[in-house]
């Protein structure tokens, strides 16, 4: 580098300098801040009511390790990630190959999948309600006119999260259908030609070319649905309030209880470092073993 290049790049300097200052700043201020901040509340005894605070170390901490309740949130948490992430990635996946092609059809039909994802949760849930009411609910209908015994589904411990997912899935997936979408006409047409001209079968092409091609937007999509599940919530306390028996109850739904309900911001924000561990714990293992089998190829 030249003496006069290199002074032109010190002299450069501050204007970068000030030209990311915005976004630092805004940075420190709306994620760093808040998060510092939430740890800090997380080690006090703080009472919304009174605003009295107090210190009390890892006390908030160990009474979640002892509280059963957390337990069966974030049991119930992790089975509604478990749940919905795979549907999320196979059906949307699913959706976008069978969508990606010209036509009027196929663009309806995109626009179709994509438009419910931008309803409000509160239209969507009291849709699913009213389909949902037993007896008189269109499901409820469906069954009795095809002579079946009506399923409990927002009213059976053991069918009423897995009903609550499926309302999700269905509301939501239009944007990970997009973003697969959006991969796939980015993969080059001459790969699918040569295929062509090689008389590859379909199933060859699809493992081959599409899903390798395909691996950094399953990867994209993948943890953006683990994020979003693991705050799942307003769908939740919509449709079933966590119940029955606390099957459906969220660790979201058990954070806004304590703090806006019991008035105990504390041991809420407690809770809330918790779930950003597990998150932290869950986006990492699933890069790790994702970047473990790439090394592996």
């Amino acid at each position: 580098m030249s003496t006069t290049s290199a002074v032109g790049l010190r002299a450069s300097r501050p204007a970068y300098a000030l030209f990311v200052l915005p976004f630092v700043t805004l940075y420190a201020l709306l994620l760093l801040w808040p998060l510092a901040k939430g740890i800090y509340t997380s080690f006090h005894d703080h009472d919304l009511l009174s605003n009295d605070s107090f210190w009390v170390g890892l006390g908030n901490y160990q009474e979640l390790w002892g509280d059963e309740v957390f337990h069966q949130v974030v049991w119930n948490t992790l089975r509604f990630v478990l749940i919905s992430t795979p549907v999320f990635v196979v059906l949307s996946l699913m959706l976008a190959l069978a969508l990606n092609r010209s036509g009027k059809l196929a663009t309806f039909l995109r626009a179709t999948f994509f438009c419910a994802s931008v309803f409000s949760v509160t239209l969507i849930t009291l849709v699913w309600k009213l389909a949902l009411m037993p007896e008189r609910g269109l499901i409820a209908q469906f069954f009795n006119a095809m002579g079946l015994t009506e399923l409990p589904l927002l009213t059976s411990d053991n069918l009423a999260l897995l009903t609550v997912a499926l309302v999700t899935v269905w509301w939501i997936i239009g944007l990970p259908m997009i973003m697969f979408l959006s991969a796939l006409q980015q993969i080059p047409s001459d790969i699918y030609e040569a295929a062509a001209l090689d008389n590859t079968p379909r199933w060859r092409v699809f493992t081959h070319i599409t899903l390798p091609s395909l691996k950094r937007a399953i990867i994209l999509v993948a943890l953006i649905e683990v994020i979003r599940q693991f705050q799942v919530f307003p769908q939740i306390m919509l449709m079933t309030n966590g119940g029955p028996n606390n099957t459906t109850r969220s660790v979201v739904q058990f954070i806004y209880e304590q703090a806006f309900m019991q008035l105990s911001l504390g041991y809420a924000t407690a809770a809330s470092q918790v779930l950003l561990a597990i998150m932290l714990i869950g986006v990492s293992t699933q890069l790790w073993l994702e970047r473990d089998r790439g090394g592996q190829r």
